[in-house]
């Protein structure tokens, strides 16, 4: 039975949305503001987040990026009334796996939680045995989650350490889009798409430190992850 650590402050809206989630075979722990789901996460070491952005005492961006600074590995969802696009973008670059915005189908929610779940797993079973391995002038390690060079050390979410893997396997060759959507993402739609264009983003500013480590985007095509032998030790 997987754990979700549900942050919801609307009483009515989070007791439904408890219920169903039980029928539906989760185990569920709510909290009815951040600070209180703050502090049942360390207890309560859930499979998946879902939380509600608009919240008292500590709102939804807050309390995921307090988490994700210790716990990188674990999924978040964001549920809000919102549907502006600076408030998805926000989401996207803390590192949320899926935003979904209300009022919404209680199954769409379960079918989006399975499928991160489900894409976790995939990622975990299929994970490189290798711990540390040497892209250019970093070090990466895919257990830690940490990207190091120098002085400079990246702590990573579980997803950008599944996607620097994937592209450090694939160096040097164009993956497609679709590819890369489906392995990492487990789906190809608009939200996993603008998710990637922000996790690429993101890995460009942590490589900026080494010239010969360039992740290239062709239009229509893919992108290359290239790492060039100058950029050795």
């Amino acid at each position: 039975m997987k754990h979700i650590l549900l942050a919801e402050d609307d009483f009515d809206y989070a007791s439904i949305l408890k219920q169903y989630l039980e029928i539906s075979g989760f185990k569920v722990t709510w909290a009815k503001d951040g600070a209180e789901a703050l502090e049942m996460f360390s207890y309560a070491k859930p499979d998946i987040c879902v939380f509600d952005v608009m919240m008292p005492k500590m709102d939804g961006f807050t309390l995921a990026e307090t988490i994700i600074a210790e716990h990188p590995e674990t999924p978040i969802v964001f549920l809000t009334a919102k549907s502006l696009k600076e408030d998805k973008i926000k989401g996207l670059k803390l590192g949320a796996d899926d935003y979904v915005v209300k009022p919404f189908e209680a199954d769409e929610l379960i079918l989006r939680i399975n499928n991160i779940l489900k894409r976790t797993q995939r990622s975990a079973a299929v994970a490189s045995p290798q711990v540390e391995t040497t892209i250019g002038k970093y070090t990466f390690n895919n257990a830690n989650y940490t990207l190091s060079h120098n002085t400079t050390l990246h702590r990573l979410t579980e997803r950008e350490a599944h996607l620097i893997s994937y592209l450090n396997t694939n160096r040097n060759r164009l993956l497609k889009r679709e590819d890369i959507l489906g392995q990492i993402w487990g789906s190809d739609d608009f939200f996993s798409g603008r998710s990637m264009d922000v996790f690429i983003s993101r890995l460009r500013k942590y490589f900026n430190e080494d010239p010969g480590i360039t992740i290239t985007g062709y239009r229509g095509l893919g992108l290359e992850f290239n790492v060039t032998q100058q950029s050795t030790y």
